[in-house]
């Protein structure tokens, strides 16, 4: 069985730095991913998708460090479906990337169409800690209902 996911797109916002119960750090963020098709007539379509992501550990610290809104990265993880209950009893599902390995494409301020390479610290492959549902705490925006 294969679970793996490939992106490039746009921050949509500046990542957030959390923590778990345990003390483990994590960050979140949004990134901006276009698909362009055709329509019936024959026209391109450009479509955009805001998918989750979600880094561990050492790499949580960097992505937050250096990354901010609009910066282009490449992404390579698994997607989760994560299940939960709001604090009103209602039952929602949350669909995220659970990034093994972020590439920033570019430096701050520098567009990556300049062909220069970005001089940020690279980030390493970690192992993904398997905590559960019960370990995160609940994130309450674009959820999806049950």
């Amino acid at each position: 069985m294969l679970n793996r996911v490939f992106l490039i797109g746009r921050l949509t916002a500046d990542p957030q730095l959390k923590f778990t119960q345990q003390g483990t750090s994590f960050a979140t963020f949004t990134v901006a991913v276009d698909t362009v098709s055709l329509t019936p007539s024959g026209d391109k379509r450009t479509n955009t998708d805001f998918i989750d992501v979600v880094v561990w550990r050492k790499q949580a610290v960097n992505v937050s460090n250096f990354l901010k809104k609009g910066r282009l990265v490449f992404i390579e993880g698994r997607l989760a479906i994560r299940s939960y209950e709001t604090q009103d009893g209602q039952k929602r599902k949350k669909a995220e990337v659970i990034a093994r390995q972020v590439k920033f494409l570019e430096k701050a301020g520098v567009p990556a169409e300049t062909g220069e390479l970005p001089e940020l610290p690279e980030t390493e492959e970690e192992e993904i800690p398997d905590l559960g549902n019960a370990d995160l705490v609940p994130d309450t925006g674009n959820d999806i209902p049950l």
